[in-house]
């Protein structure tokens, strides 16, 4: 489980950041990438990863903002001539739907595989595999989501030396244990699984924000978060503008993460008024707050497994 951060600047892009695009590599867990927002020249930036666009079968998009969905058409299709055939779908606001198939209708542009539109919802949840995906409403100008995505539990670890230690040696009955409630062995006695089956595996959370001001109303859709990915379009102490303009400051998404008790941050969608020789006071400001917090920059990784 890994983010790629395909896109990290805000409203244009600039000679060090591209737009928005992150994706969300699932390959162990599900053979597939999801992608979330897919601003201008996104395609482009896949170039320069291992991502195969075939792969990529969801995608969800924050809100209808051109630095967010620009790059879709032209990935749609290169889906196509690289040889993408499985179901895509693709999540977003109300309005999603008739820009995709406009730009796919008036270019002449015809896919090779099913394409499904959704348009969702604050409160939605729905279950891709072993995933759960929470929607929720930000302020934003525009109609804007954040996705809270939830890996399930996994089941603990069979206790091998448990069991050795009653004479129960390795064989079949280990996988009988794992799969039943209770298991009789050849002796007749009864043996129940929760005696000898670890705690579960707490499941890894990942919650994505897409653009919002006053990100302190969703402490709670951001709780516990392995990692949190946030806006943070401008620095401290431009918290008025950040407020007209519908966005947040690095000091607001640090205080998101610590509030919501986030293990990691990743700031992200730093605005174009910022060059690279600020990247380090942007992120100290952050850091202050929440010592744990990264900078996403254009192909910047971030491996869940490590946390």
């Amino acid at each position: 489980m890994e983010l790629v951060f395909l896109g990290t600047g805000a409203g244009v892009p600039s000679k060090s950041r591209n737009v928005s695009a992150i994706a969300l590599k699932l390959l162990q867990e599900q053979n597939s990438i999801w992608l979330f927002d897919c601003g201008e020249a996104t395609q482009h930036q896949i170039l320069h990863t291992s991502i195969k666009p075939r792969k990529i079968n969801n995608i969800f998009i924050t809100h209808m903002h051109g630095d967010h969905i620009f790059g879709l058409p032209g990935l749609l299709s290169s889906r196509s001539f690289q040889g993408g055939d499985s179901l895509l779908n693709i999540y977003g606001p109300a309005g999603l739907k008739e820009f995709i198939e406009t730009s796919l209708r008036t270019s002449g542009t015809h896919l090779t595989y099913p394409l499904s539109i959704h348009e969702v919802e604050k409160g939605q949840c729905f279950t891709k595999g072993n995933f759960t995906i929470e929607v929720e409403e930000l302020e934003h100008g525009v109609p804007s989501f954040g996705y809270r995505i939830t890996e399930k539990d996994k089941p603990g670890e069979l206790l091998v030396d448990k069991l050795k230690e009653k004479g129960i040696m390795p064989g079949p009955i280990y996988q009988q244990i794992k799969e039943n409630e209770t298991v009789e062995t050849e002796e007749g006695e009864l043996l129940s699984r929760k005696e000898f089956i670890g705690e579960d595996k707490k499941g890894r959370v990942v919650t994505i924000f897409g653009d919002t001001r006053l990100p302190e109303k969703y402490r709670e859709f951001a709780k516990n978060s392995d990692v949190l990915v946030h806006e943070a379009t401008f620095e401290h102490g431009k918290e008025e503008m950040a407020r007209q303009y519908y966005h947040s400051t690095t000091k607001q998404a640090a205080m998101l993460a610590k509030e919501s008790n986030s293990k990691k941050l990743v700031i992200t969608h730093i605005s174009s008024r910022y060059q690279t020789e600020d990247d380090f006071r942007l992120l100290e400001e952050a850091r202050n707050i929440f010592p744990a917090t990264e900078m996403a920059t254009d192909l910047f990784q971030v491996n869940i497994e490590a946390l």
